[in-house]
């Protein structure tokens, strides 16, 4: 989520909530105040584009809105191609 925050953040800013290693599901949160005009899902699917970048397979399985417009929720399936790079789901 790092290289994720670096560039994105302020605007959005991305924390796991939930990594499955069993069925390479990652909940990530999304908060923020978004680009509201570029389309608030598009924040959530740069995650995904940026796992792709990063030589993994990589879908959005769910985008959920809590209700809340400065926070959002994306399910992943990401499939981690080398084993040194599980650090890319680190928080700082």
């Amino acid at each position: 989520m790092n290289l994720y925050n670096l560039y994105h953040k302020p605007e959005a800013v991305a924390r796991v909530l939930e990594y499955d290693e069993s069925k390479s599901v990652i909940v990530v949160e999304f908060s923020g105040t978004f680009c509201h005009t570029c389309g608030i899902r598009d924040w959530v699917e740069d995650l995904k584009y940026l796992f792709i970048k990063l030589g993994h397979e990589a879908e959005l399985l769910e985008y959920i809105e809590p209700g809340d417009e400065f926070r959002r929720v994306g399910v992943f399936r990401v499939h981690i191609t080398k084993c040194s790079d599980t650090e890319e789901l680190d928080e700082t």
